[in-house]
Formats: C-alpha cells, structure tokens, sequence
C-alpha cells in the first residue's frame, strides 16, 4: 500500500494541472474577448494621454 500513498499526491497533481490548462485554454477568446481587448485598448489610451499630458517621454525607448 505505500506505492499507492506513493503515486496518488502526484497523480493528484497533475489532473489538476490538466484542469487548469484546460480551463485557461477554453477561456481564450470566444464572446468576452472583444470586452476584454476594449477594456485594455481603453487603459492604455488614457495611460498614454496621461503621459502626454506631463509631458514625460517613455523610459527605455531608447530614443
């Protein structure tokens, strides 16, 4: 019986694993993609307007 406590935390593990990809994977895209591509685009618009405003150029640019 000590293989069996032996093998279960592992294969424990890894179904979980293989849940949790699955999840991530089926979550990509489909109808709240767009919402979610919006949400950012809107983020990053105000952060770039913001930085427009004080005037202060990216860090790392390199320009």
């Amino acid at each position: 019986m000590d293989y069996v406590s032996a093998l279960l935390p592992p294969f424990v593990m890894a179904v979980l694993f293989i849940a949790v990809i699955r999840v991530i994977v089926k979550t990509q895209g489909g109808p709240n993609k767009a919402k979610e591509d919006a949400v950012v685009d809107a983020a990053l618009a105000r952060a770039e307007n913001a930085r427009q405003a004080d005037g202060t150029r990216p860090k790392g640019t390199g320009v």
